[in-house]
């Protein structure tokens, strides 16, 4: 039989009589009249085409047919009311599974130190974090969420900005050491560099340089290209070459000299982080709730 949204009205409908033992109650809790009652009852007995309600002047009972269809329907009506109740919850109370598209050099180097935190405060949740390329179709992925860098996509999505962070051109003391430091971005064609792998856009970061509302690209030679940050890091500590890098997080590694920021008047390139949802009018605590915990997360980086 197919559905529609009628079926389920009249079904309502019905309960409120059986629930109510007369129409006239019945469409005082509805709010209609004990003719449009009645009317619900006649579309649903033509829609199921069998009679469900024996009704006289003074008298309603439930026929044979119509009480083996409210035994079957009533406890899926049930349901249905506490599956709202349950999820009218869901916008006031933090729980149930978080699934989050979120960067994985912001998970690693800023979430992960400070989700044990987030857990513990809100013990009726789950939290997946999954590393992805890109945002993608967050409905269709099974998503509710995402955290990531860049710009946001185009389409029905809704973006909540959370940090703006520089980009940061940096070697190791020991790289410095044997190759000597540039004193200027355009010098960097004869050092060997890290380059990052978009792997969303299939293509190496383009190099530019900010200050002063000057803009200026630099062609490099990547001698190492990953399309991970974990290994840029490494890499660049050990000496491998010049990299650029996001301010966010790696904070440390420049006060404690593991890296040398080579052009701190060219740093005015920024990066944005977002946390981006899909739109509609109704959102879950949870989701604000994690966004709240990125910021609080990102206050921690920063004060590192």
């Amino acid at each position: 039989m197919p559905y529609d949204g009628r079926l389920l009205a009249g079904v309502t409908v019905l309960m409120a009589v059986v629930e109510a033992g007369a129409m006239a109650r019945a469409g005082e809790a509805l709010g209609l009249s004990p003719s449009g009652v009645g009317r619900a009852i006649a579309r649903l007995e033509a829609r199921v085409g069998v009679r469900l309600l024996d009704r006289t002047t003074r008298s309603m009972r439930l026929t044979d047919e119509g009480r083996r269809f409210y035994q079957r329907v009533a406890p899926h009506l049930e349901g249905i009311e506490a599956a709202a109740i349950e999820a009218s919850g869901a916008r006031a109370a933090v729980r149930g599974r978080l699934r989050v598209n979120v960067d994985p050099f912001f998970s690693r180097v800023v979430l992960a130190p400070h989700i044990a935190g987030f857990l513990a405060r809100y013990p009726d949740i789950a939290v997946e974090l999954i590393m992805r390329d890109s945002v993608g179709d967050l409905i269709a992925d099974g998503f509710d969420m995402a955290v990531r860098f860049g710009d946001p996509p185009e389409g029905s999505f809704v973006a909540r900005k959370l940090v703006e962070t520089r980009i940061l051109t940096v070697a190791s003391p020991a790289y410095l050491a044997a190759r000597g430091r540039p004193r200027h971005p355009a010098e960097l064609a004869d050092h060997a560099c890290i380059d990052f792998w978009d792997a969303a856009h299939r293509t190496a970061y383009d190099w530019e340089f900010r200050r002063d509302g000057q803009v200026l690209p630099v062609q490099i030679k990547a001698r190492l290209l990953t399309s991970d940050s974990g290994t840029l890091l490494e890499a660049c500590q050990a000496g491998a070459g010049v990299a650029q890098i996001l301010q966010l997080g790696t904070e440390d590694l420049i006060a404690r000299g593991a890296l040398v920021e080579i052009f701190p008047d060219w740093n005015g390139e920024v990066f944005p982080l977002h946390a981006i949802y899909p739109s509609g009018p109704h959102r879950a605590a949870k989701i604000g709730a994690f966004a709240d915990f990125c910021r609080e997360a990102i206050a921690h980086a920063a004060a590192r």
